[in-house]
């Protein structure tokens, strides 16, 4: 009766570790081996390689930069962005009343202007 007791008090604990044990062994039947993993990817694993490879070939043929990019990499698309916005000329500015219709026009309240319209 004890025994009983002691695995109702465990009874979460090893139902978990039951179902994880059988999905990991489920895991290795079912899926597919290593080599036939590698069977598959292989072009896309070539490529890459060779990518890589022209990578670091370029890197060692090209030149070195003359002015030193450690303060300067990417400060123009920087400055694009994030710069001080430029002032643009008014280009259209707001036309003037004519003086003999600005006081015609500050004599009509602003609930009359907005009815007419």
């Amino acid at each position: 009766m004890e025994i009983s007791l002691r695995q109702l008090k465990f009874k979460f604990p090893i139902l978990f570790t039951s179902i994880l044990v059988l999905l990991v062994s489920c895991h290795f039947v079912l899926a597919p081996s290593f080599v036939t993993i590698i069977a598959y990817f292989w072009p896309l694993l070539l490529s890459t390689a060779l990518f890589l490879v022209a990578v670091l070939v370029f890197a060692r043929a090209s030149p070195p930069g003359t002015e030193s990019s450690g303060d300067k990499t990417g400060e123009g698309l920087l400055d694009y962005f994030a710069g001080e916005p430029e002032l643009q000329p008014d280009l259209d500015p707001e036309p003037e009343l004519e003086p003999e219709l600005a006081p015609a026009l500050e004599q009509i309240p602003a609930e009359e202007s907005l009815k007419s319209e």
